[in-house]
């Protein structure tokens, strides 16, 4: 069987694990989105916005980035999955959040 020489195992090399920090900040960035929709604060649309602000913008560091960004398409990943868990919530609601006066 031919060897896979992008297989970091083969050769002995750990991948990176996960940045804890990095995890942490956006669950609790998350949270924080969450918390002021249940509070009526800001709109669900205003919460998509911002996750897909953060999206593009982070995008365009890796994309710059070139070779070096590799680890950022990971965080595009997660901020990915959090646009579509807001979007999700979006078709279950039947009322818009409205933000409070």
């Amino acid at each position: 069987m031919p060897s896979n020489d992008n297989d970091l195992a083969a050769q002995g090399i750990t991948p990176p694990l996960p940045d804890p920090h990095g995890q942490a900040a956006l669950l609790l960035v998350e949270s924080l989105i969450h918390g002021l929709l249940a509070r009526s604060i800001i709109t669900l649309g205003d919460a998509i916005d911002i996750v897909e602000t953060a999206d593009s913008v982070q995008v365009e560091v890796a994309e710059a980035a070139d070779g070096a960004g590799a680890p950022m398409w990971r965080s595009h990943a997660l901020l990915t999955a959090m646009i579509s868990s807001l979007k999700s919530d979006s078709d279950d609601d039947t009322a818009p959040l409205q933000p409070v006066p």
